[in-house]
């Protein structure tokens, strides 16, 4: 179990944050890649992204040569290039403390990990290029839809703090918060915030539990998954798109295809260009076939996506 201690000053120093940040995105998408479970909903998704890949970032992989990165790799940023800046900003010391940390008893060092280490520049545009290229091949054609969800997440958060306090926010993400204590399932570990403040980080392409930046002087980030579980796939992946509509109809299928949050009738017939009735109506049939459910809170309807539903999206 994952213990997050607070004191009373952490408390007024929680934040969500306000957007997504590019590098953490990045790692964990990364580390999703490289896991082997789950291969009926990710299989695909995998095999789609490795083939992408481009050679320049192959390098990534030798900074985790036990499955574990170094946390100098640890940063925020709201753009790319803010990131980027943050990692090679590393205090030189640390950087050279972490790559022997994550390469203790791994055997060979790459040549160019041997120069990161020894500070060399050529070493750092290895490394930059290496991010550069797996964010355009990973999270670039998908990054207009982390925005989104991520714009979603922050404003149902901002809703709860608003309406009911810090403490509902924190316990609808994990429920163990009491004395000061903050719990979350996973691998034992004890993080003492100590007046640093914790920000709160939603991540779209992990499926584990938390992820924790505890570095000295900073605050704490905890990156938790979000989302809807499954992978994310380009919007205008026109193969996909085109086989879904000779399944189902272009309109039932461009109609399932809008639906990455709960639409309302209109909304979806705005979406779609046609009468709320025909858009209703397409809506009913998807419903029939279990791939969208339809919830009605006063005078409002909205429909959303099954996990089926998501899983033909795909």
């Amino acid at each position: 179990m994952l213990h997050i201690h607070f004191t009373a000053e952490d408390f007024t120093r929680v934040r969500f944050a306000p957007r997504p940040s590019p590098v953490p995105e990045l790692h964990a998408a990364l580390m999703m890649l490289g896991s082997p479970h789950e291969g009926l909903l990710f299989g695909r998704w995998r095999g789609r992204l490795l083939r992408a890949l481009p050679g320049a970032a192959e390098p990534l992989a030798d900074l985790a040569p036990g499955g574990t990165a170094p946390y100098f790799l640890d940063v925020l940023g709201e753009t790319r290039e803010e990131g980027l800046a943050l990692i090679r900003a590393a205090r030189p010391e640390f950087v050279r403390s972490e790559l022997e940390r994550v390469y203790a008893g791994q055997g060979a060092v790459p040549p160019w990990v041997r120069g990161l280490h020894a500070g060399a520049g050529e070493a750092w545009r290895v490394l930059e290029r290496a991010q550069r290229a797996a964010f355009e091949a990973v999270l670039a054609p998908v990054w207009g839809q982390v925005q989104d969800l991520h714009r979603a997440e922050f404003a149902r958060h901002a809703l709860t703090v608003a309406e009911q306090g810090l403490g509902a926010a924190l316990t609808a993400l994990a429920p163990g918060l009491r004395d000061g204590v903050w719990e979350w399932p996973g691998p034992s570990r004890e993080v003492r915030l100590a007046g640093r403040g914790l920000v709160l980080l939603p991540t779209f392409h992990w499926r584990g539990g938390p992820l924790v930046q505890d570095l000295p002087g900073r605050p704490v980030v905890l990156a938790y998954p979000a989302g809807g579980g499954l992978p994310l796939v380009p919007s205008g992946a026109a193969a996909g798109e085109e086989g879904l509509a000779g399944v189902l109809g272009r309109t039932r299928a461009e109609l399932l295809r809008v639906l990455t949050e709960p639409r309302t009738t209109t909304e979806l017939a705005r979406c779609l260009g046609v009468s709320n009735a025909t858009a209703s109506a397409h809506a009913a049939a998807l419903r029939a076939a279990g791939l969208l459910t339809t919830t009605r809170t006063g005078r409002s309807v909205h429909h959303a996506p099954t996990p089926l539903g998501k899983l033909l999206k795909r």
